[in-house]
């Protein structure tokens, strides 16, 4: 799935970001960061992906659960983006592009599901 793709490329970028934090932020601002960034394919890979076992199965309330957790864990993403800009940590911008790519995409994927289930 392209909105997994883009995900874990999203968590490969915020890992080299946040590997430039001061070493002060390591149990703070890195750690959460870093944890919510993994979310994002953690519950679209996990819960949403078609090929795993048991995922048919499923209803389309659940599976856009999951894709609404992904949704929660962007929006923690974007202020982290603007929390480490305004602490001059380092450009942003790049990061901020592909959050609101994958932000769109899963927006795409849960209306998707909803439609394909009615």
């Amino acid at each position: 799935m392209i909105v997994w793709q883009k995900a874990h490329k999203f968590v490969l970028c915020v890992y080299q970001f946040t590997g430039q934090f001061p070493k002060s932020e390591i149990y703070g601002l890195t750690s959460q960061f870093r944890r919510a960034a993994i979310s994002i394919p953690a519950n679209i890979s996990v819960r949403g992906a078609s090929r795993r076992e048991g995922f048919k199965k499923k209803g389309a309330t659940d599976k856009v659960r999951f894709m609404n957790i992904a949704q929660g864990s962007v929006e923690e993403c974007r202020y982290y983006l603007i929390l480490s800009k305004d602490l001059d940590y380092g450009d942003t911008s790049g990061l901020m592009l592909q959050l609101e790519e994958v932000s769109k995409l899963l927006t795409g994927y849960a209306n998707s599901i909803l439609n394909s289930d009615s």
